[in-house]
């Protein structure tokens, strides 16, 4: 940088480096670019008084203007009150179709939910704070909040396609246990050659199935061998039956009488009983199956007369 000279404008002083235009106060520090060429001081000192003296006061006027947080304040609120509303109707579109009732708790959904909705409250906002400012000009203003809406709408959209991946689209009866299936878990090759009506995975919560292993051995070897790939037959299309009479059959034949949970150690005795309290039946009037799930140990609860799914409880089934 150039060198600089300190101004203290006077009246009744005459010259150029005798005079006061370049006395030294330690009040205000200006570039000699700034003000102009040295030889046009000394020549014009009125001019260049009257001209310097502009430019002090309004660089001075913007260098000493404060922060004026009141008004970040209230655009950032403003956001985080639209990104609100925004989150609402995202919650109801993953609670409402994607996670329905308990799924959202053992398939992990409110968890994701919280995490997406809660960088998408953050990043908005707390940008919005930094940069706003009433004295940018309004193309500026919008050139910046158009940023932070293609960020934030970027990482909500990324978000979305993570929970939409982790949604329960089939809960399997693998024999003897339920397996509850995300549409990232489905053995997607198959879902051409599976029923019409298991070819597209569900959006609206997960479908009831019935798994059945291949009897022939050139099916049962296929089987094994994409099981230890990490496809078990519940994940499987082709191998998806509806849930009928014959389904139901085979979950009481492997099901267990509940009133024998409440005999484990482990298990959480209150929320069992809130969870048998919630089917409206007695606890002798039920069974229950094991389930892996996403998150915890559940177990499936079911009319011990009709094979009917009744609720869940979070319990260990399996020990």
């Amino acid at each position: 940088m150039g060198s600089q000279v300190l101004l203290k404008l006077g009246a009744n002083q005459k010259g150029c480096f005798g005079s006061p235009f370049f006395m030294k106060t330690g009040k205000i520090s200006l570039e000699l670019s700034e003000i102009g060429p040295l030889s046009q001081v000394c020549m014009a000192p009125q001019t260049f008084a009257t001209t310097s003296m502009m430019k002090i006061q309004a660089m001075a006027a913007y260098s000493f203007r404060p922060i004026e947080w009141k008004s970040r304040f209230k655009a950032s609120l403003i956001h985080a009150t639209i990104s609100l509303l925004v989150a609402a109707l995202v919650g109801l579109l993953v609670f409402g179709l994607w996670f329905p009732g308990d799924y959202r708790q053992f398939s992990g959904g409110t968890e994701l939910f919280e995490l997406v909705v809660g960088v998408d409250l953050v990043i908005g906002p707390c940008i919005t704070f930094a940069v706003f400012n009433r004295r940018k000009s309004m193309r500026a203003l919008s050139f910046d909040f158009g940023v932070i809406a293609v960020l934030q709408l970027s990482a909500l959209a990324y978000g979305l396609q993570m929970v939409s991946i982790s949604r329960p689209v089939a809960m399997a009866l693998e024999e003897d246990r339920f397996r509850v299936v995300s549409a990232m878990d489905v053995y997607e090759p198959e879902l051409p050659l599976a029923s019409l009506e298991y070819r597209s995975l569900s959006i609206t919560g997960p479908k009831l199935v019935r798994s059945v292993m291949p009897t022939d051995p050139a099916g049962r070897s296929e089987a094994l061998t994409l099981a230890f790939r990490g496809h078990d037959i519940g994940t499987r299309p082709l191998l998806w039956h509806p849930w009928n009479d014959a389904a139901r059959d085979e979950a009481l034949a492997h099901a267990r009488p509940l009133p024998s949970l409440f005999n484990k150690p482990t298990t959480d005795q209150r929320a069992l009983s809130l969870a048998v309290r919630a089917t409206g039946m007695r606890a002798e009037q039920l069974v229950f199956v094991p389930m892996i799930t996403f998150r915890g140990d559940w177990v499936a609860l079911l009319d011990a007369k009709n094979g009917k799914l009744v609720g869940f409880a979070q319990a260990d089934g399996f020990s």
